[in-house]
């Protein structure tokens, strides 16, 4: 099933809450965004990614509340220790006042520190459980692209039958203009016969796109098996909109028919459509 590279998972348990928020790129990109102490372990959540996912900007962000296990740690040698020190300085300088809990205060990073218990294996299946959720709103979009791609391309097949058509009774016209071309050569009394088949080569070959509506109706094909297909797509139909896109401007140069061109500007607005949907799949 194709997948969106845009969506949202998030999942909480035990006072550990993870969110991961996907947003379409071209290549996997990983941000994570957890407390210092669970950095030894930011390689496996990016590899519990990596094995689900192929492209886009993923922003991963690892919190816990006040209801994980987070204690502190007293070091009361070091305490005592700056106790002490202060009452020789008073006693020394005759500094009057009353040492208390305060006067150590500010000295509280010094034998004070806090005492994070965690269960990695809770924190890690939050994480999954995340990932899990994330995939899940990716498919669901995913479903919704592949479909509103399918109506756009049935449009274009649409079209490119309208665009043989009109080929086609463009064809009468074009043989007039090249007839006439050729009159006029010959009004000048003399004709190269090199010259004069070059000017049919050329005109005929102007006037002629029904190899290019055939190719353009092989990619629609092609389209539309890559999206009856399972795993990752987005590539490659980024690469089939390319070659539509390129056989409609050889249509459009090589056509002189006003509607032909007008019917490829057409297309051309329908595939840039395709496009902006394809970026979106995985």
């Amino acid at each position: 099933m194709a997948e969106s590279m845009t969506g949202f998972g998030s999942a909480e348990d035990s006072g550990c809450r993870v969110e991961i928020r996907s947003l379409n790129q071209r290549f996997l990109d990983i941000s994570v965004k957890s407390p210092s102490f669970l950095n030894q372990h930011e390689i496996s959540f990016r590899n519990v990614l990596r094995e689900r996912f192929v492209r886009g900007k993923f922003d991963v962000t690892i919190s816990l509340s006040g209801d994980a296990a987070v204690d502190i740690k007293l070091n009361k040698e070091i305490a005592g220790r700056i106790l002490s020190s202060l009452r020789c300085l008073q006693e020394e300088f005759a500094i009057p006042g009353q040492l208390d809990i305060n006067s150590i205060a500010s000295f509280r990073d010094l034998f004070m520190e806090p005492d994070i218990s965690y269960d990695v294996a809770a924190i890690k299946k939050v994480f999954e459980e995340a990932v899990e959720n994330l995939s899940r709103m990716r498919s669901r979009e995913g479903l919704l692209l592949v479909r509103e791609i399918r109506r756009i391309i049935d449009a274009l097949a649409a079209m490119n039958g309208e665009m043989r058509t009109q080929s086609a009774q463009a064809a009468p016209e074009a043989a007039a203009r090249m007839k006439e071309r050729l009159m006029s050569l010959l009004e000048n009394g003399e004709i190269d016969p090199a010259r004069m088949h070059q000017e049919i080569a050329v005109l005929a070959g102007k006037a002629d796109i029904t190899e290019e509506i055939a190719r353009f109706g092989c990619h629609i094909q092609q389209f539309r098996e890559v999206l009856d297909s399972d795993g990752i797509i987005g590539r490659k139909l980024d690469f089939l909109v390319q070659e539509l896109n390129r056989e409609v401007n050889t249509m459009s140069a090589k056509s002189a028919d006003f509607k032909v061109s007008k019917l490829a500007v057409d297309m051309k607005t329908e595939i840039e459509k395709v496009r902006e949907q394809v970026q979106n799949l995985q």
